[in-house]
């Protein structure tokens, strides 16, 4: 099988799927805007070949370069998991007629917009939500929400240039931080449990799904430099906690026709139980939480969506072994990283239980939190009981201090 991977050595863990798709047998064509020589050493041996690009801002070039670069080779699937490429992968896939997400599909996935709408109608609960181009739309929007609202781009990625608004100074606030952008969605804020659904499919069929924890949300990670996050894989997915939103993402899957790769859903659990749609990317999830899921289930997950995706198999045992919580560490200080406080006493009474463990050498310089948000390291833990899970969890959290200056 002949497989496109439209840049392949960046964000950090795409040089691991593109591992995958060569351990189950795929020959990978990557294409991609870095020389080969800078692409970690995963992706470069994984490749069976590589046509390097000046950029991606011209879709229509790109396509072009990549007919001219194949000279009549056959192309069997065209694959993207970074999110601002997913038009022009859709775009790929139409122009040399393979199996995947189309342009329509990819437009339901990026614009929230749109999303909202499909999931709307097949029945299932969003939040009130509105598009705006203009202050004037805004507004407008804003008077069918309703205080507290959410203000974000309507293809956006992550938190960035997304606000809270509690009342009308903030939301003016909002539109003019967001005023670069060419489109918002207006939404109101779900008050509860932030949560993750995350899937692997394949055929339309769900071969491995995993709800996480988030603590706290992202937003408000995204906006405090001293919050260590945690990111908590749960092993039993039926407990009352995450019941709710596997039913809702199942929903979700079929109101939005998905069919084969990885698929990352967020969503709300209110203090009623009631579980809300937030939104949905058809890609893995980031910030490392693949790993955490690896971890959960002692499996590998790289090579598993690289197998239904050749396949539609994944032939993995996926059974849930251990609550696996993934704490990023953000160092305190500004400058080099000077000193681990606390480590040694941790790694002594939990040892046993960290799965993995990489912090900011000392003497290298404090990463910037703000666009890294692994920040000064990762920490992951996990135990078949979820209460000690979360009680090493908050432990490393509170007692781990990594020192800059």
């Amino acid at each position: 099988m002949n497989v496109i991977y439209l840049s392949p050595g960046f964000p950090a863990e795409m040089p691991l799927f593109v591992r995958g798709l060569q351990q189950v047998g795929a020959r990978v064509l990557g294409v991609g805007d870095q020389p080969m020589s800078a692409m970690p050493r995963e992706a470069r041996d994984a490749l069976s070949d590589y046509l390097q690009i000046g950029g991606f801002g011209d879709e229509a070039k790109v396509v072009e370069e990549v007919r001219h670069w194949l000279r009549g080779r056959s192309v069997d699937r065209v694959e993207c998991l970074w999110e601002r490429l997913m038009y022009l992968a859709a775009r790929l896939r139409e122009t040399f007629s393979v199996p995947g997400m189309s342009m329509a599909q990819t437009t339901v996935f990026r614009d929230k917009e749109r999303m909202k709408q499909a999931v709307e109608r097949a029945g299932l609960r969003v939040p009130r939500h509105g598009r705006a181009r203009s202050k004037q739309e805004a507004w407008a929007a804003v008077e069918h929400t309703g205080y507290p609202a959410i203000v974000k781009p309507i293809d956006g990625a992550g938190s960035k240039d997304t606000f809270r608004c509690n009342d009308r100074g903030e939301f003016e606030q909002a539109l003019q931080r967001t005023a670069h952008v060419p489109e918002i969605s207006v939404e109101e804020y779900i008050d509860g449990e932030e949560l993750t659904y995350d899937t692997i499919c394949g055929n339309g069929k769900i071969l491995y799904e995993n709800v996480s924890l988030y603590r706290p949300k992202p937003m408000i990670l995204a906006q405090n430099e001293w919050i260590s996050m945690q990111n908590i894989v749960l092993r039993d997915i039926y407990a009352d906690l995450p019941r709710p939103g596997v039913e809702l993402g199942h929903g979700v899957l079929r109101a939005l026709d998905f069919q084969t790769g990885f698929t990352h859903m967020e969503w709300f659990r209110t203090a009623a139980g009631e579980a809300v749609f937030g939104e949905i990317g058809g890609r893995p999830p980031g910030a490392r939480l693949v790993h955490a899921m690896n971890y959960s289930c002692d499996i590998d997950l790289f090579r598993g969506w690289a197998e239904a995706v050749c396949r539609g198999t994944l032939s993995q045992d996926t059974t849930k072994k251990y609550n696996a919580s993934m704490i990023f560490k953000r160092a305190q200080g500004q400058g080099i990283v000077r000193a681990y406080q606390g480590l040694d006493e941790l790694m002594q009474r939990y040892g046993k239980y960290v799965a993995t463990i990489e912090l900011t050498p000392i003497g290298e310089q404090k990463r910037d939190w703000r666009k890294v948000v692994v920040g000064d390291g990762w920490v992951v833990v996990r135990h078949p009981d979820l209460a000690f899970t979360l009680e090493m969890s908050e432990r490393f959290v509170n007692d781990l201090r990594i020192v800059a200056g």
